[in-house]
């Protein structure tokens, strides 16, 4: 199973946690344009990170994550600076109430024009997509989620959940497993789930996850047959997290 790494915040202390890293992985890169990321992207000198995906992160004030909801002119930025490029790209889809909740209002008019811009993107895009997503409460819950365009099921795409066990509390390691066997069996190869977290995110309130959830929720992905698991985030690896892996 692949074990890959977000990062939010690529500082310099922050990437140096690769040197902690020991296998082939991957690192889904923070950057508010496709010049910073190539920009940070070509300091990476790591031998074990064989692929790095651009992650766009918007201005707080633009609603910093992607959804209808966004700042319209903050998506056509990120957009156009993608046309005929091919770098691999993760859209992360949340919703903007904590960083602008206005946005809920003075976006509301271009939400349907917004959400079709998404779509089209990732229709047409000539990389890679991959869309990290909520955490699963079943089939029910993606269907809201593709209503209010922050869930698209289309063939070219790698769904990203992001299961975090330290902010949510699930019923059981049970439920975990009979969500990730759903997503397998709906999406096979193209079903990645992101787990954590082991340091925290933008709200900088995020709680780590114990190692012994961590273990058990690795090995619930690896029974399940999950072929990649992303943890959330790199800045926070250590040696003792690393032996888990």
């Amino acid at each position: 199973m692949q074990i890959s790494f977000f990062e939010e915040f690529p500082t310099k202390s922050n990437l140096a946690k690769l040197k902690l890293v020991s296998w082939s992985t991957k690192l889904y890169l923070g950057a508010k344009s496709a010049t910073e990321f190539n920009r940070i992207k070509s300091a990476i000198k790591s031998k074990q990170v064989k692929e790095v995906i651009y992650w766009p992160l918007l201005e707080k004030k633009e609603g910093y994550w992607i959804s209808p909801f966004s700042q319209r002119k903050a998506l056509l930025r990120i957009f156009a600076e993608l046309k005929n490029r091919k770098i691999p790209i993760m859209l992360d889809l949340e919703l903007p109430a904590t960083q602008n909740p206005l946005l809920y209002l003075t976006q509301s008019f271009n939400f349907c024009r917004n959400k079709k811009l998404i779509t089209n993107f990732i229709q047409n895009y000539g990389g890679d997509v991959y869309l990290a997503e909520y955490y699963p409460e079943g089939k029910w819950k993606e269907s809201i989620m593709k209503l209010i365009g922050l869930h698209y099921s289309l063939p070219k795409v790698k769904i990203i959940k992001m299961v975090y066990h330290s902010l949510h509390r699930f019923i059981n390691q049970e439920f975990l497993e009979k969500e990730f066997k759903r997503g397998v069996n709906e999406y096979g190869k193209n079903y990645v789930v992101a787990l954590g977290t082991i340091a925290p995110g933008i709200h900088g309130t995020e709680p780590k996850i114990s190692l012994k959830q961590l273990q058990l929720d690795l090995d619930t992905a690896r029974k399940c047959g999950i072929k990649e698991v992303v943890m959330f985030r790199l800045g926070g690896l250590d040696r003792r997290c690393g032996k888990v892996f």
